[in-house]
């Protein structure tokens, strides 16, 4: 586990390295103003006049004190900004896992443990279809759809909820706000699982224990259940650190379509404006969550197979 925290500590600074040297040798952007006195004053604060040899090593030096430096965009430290936006993404990543999970790996046991049937080909055929799908078209189709209907509000997060309202109109209030942009990002990671889950599923039920247990007459609901389905999880745990990096992924779009202001949408504003030290800070936010799902995976694999000494 030691090795795996230095390893994540390494990947971290070096997405963020990666993204800072590509984005100053990006062309110039004017986003200071159009007098060039201003211009040429405010690059000197920001230390852009700087050879770029000599720019990296000054931000390395301030980000090791977590320092990530000062918007050029917005005029505010890049750590407070990072962490002001890191909860809405967190907020919808978790959800929209949690709701992959939940749909996906059921499914794929379901899937997995029959030989046919109607709706084994509707589940099959539905998860290809949303693998095929970029979650920034399904984000345009649920907003339309929610657009067209008035289920569900069109995107952004949800708004402040009076003090005396209570606990529960709290919830539902962020629920809907959340259920869209949340099933967006949720439904390809879905598929996925799904077809993932049900390939594994296959290969527990032929194993020899699992034969066994269906001779001696245990129910098959309960062998499939209980017994293949913690064989089949082995497949699913070990890709979630990677589908992490696809909820981040993913979120770059939802987000900007959505309007829902977490680590894509401010990755996107910086992006737009040339603003080195945030993104440097957004990709190390974003490298950092794709670390700690890679590690909490290893975890939750040896969990699962005690047999697993070293994670792969």
């Amino acid at each position: 586990m030691l090795r795996r925290a230095v390893f994540a500590a390494l990947l971290i600074l070096l997405v963020s390295s990666a993204a800072l040297v590509l984005a100053r040798l990006a062309p110039p952007d004017d986003g200071f103003g159009t007098d060039p006195a201003v211009l040429r004053a405010e690059r000197e604060r920001a230390g852009l006049n700087l050879p770029l040899a000599e720019q990296y090593i000054a931000w390395l030096k301030q980000t090791l004190h977590f320092d990530f430096g000062q918007s050029l965009r917005f005029r505010r430290p890049v750590a407070a900004l990072v962490r002001e936006r890191a909860g809405n993404t967190a907020l919808l990543g978790f959800s929209a896992l949690a709701l992959a999970t939940a749909i996906g790996v059921p499914l794929g046991v379901f899937t997995g443990s029959r030989h046919g049937g109607l709706l084994v080909a509707v589940a099959r055929g539905g998860s290809i279809l949303l693998l095929s799908v970029p979650p920034l078209i399904t984000s345009l189709l649920l907003l339309l759809i929610a657009a067209r209907t008035g289920w569900l509000p069109a995107g952004g997060l949800p708004p402040p909820v009076p003090p005396d309202a209570g606990v529960l109109e709290a919830v539902s209030v962020t629920l809907r706000h959340l259920c869209l942009p949340s099933l967006a990002l949720a439904l390809p990671i879905a598929a996925s699982l799904e077809r993932l889950q049900s390939h594994s599923m296959r290969e527990a039920l032929a194993e020899p224990c699992i034969l066994a247990a269906l001779a001696r007459g245990v129910p098959k609901g309960r062998v499939i259940w209980r017994h293949a389905l913690r064989l089949s999880l082995k497949p699913v745990l070990a890709i979630y650190g990677i589908t992490i990096g696809g909820v981040l992924s993913g979120s770059f779009a939802v987000e900007v379509v959505m309007s829902w202001q977490g680590l894509g949408d401010l990755m996107y504003e910086a992006l737009k404006g040339r603003d080195l030290y945030l993104v440097a800070g957004c990709a190390a936010a974003g490298s950092a969550c794709l670390a700690a799902g890679i590690l909490l995976s290893d975890v939750a694999l040896a969990v699962v197979d005690p047999r697993v000494e070293e994670p792969a």
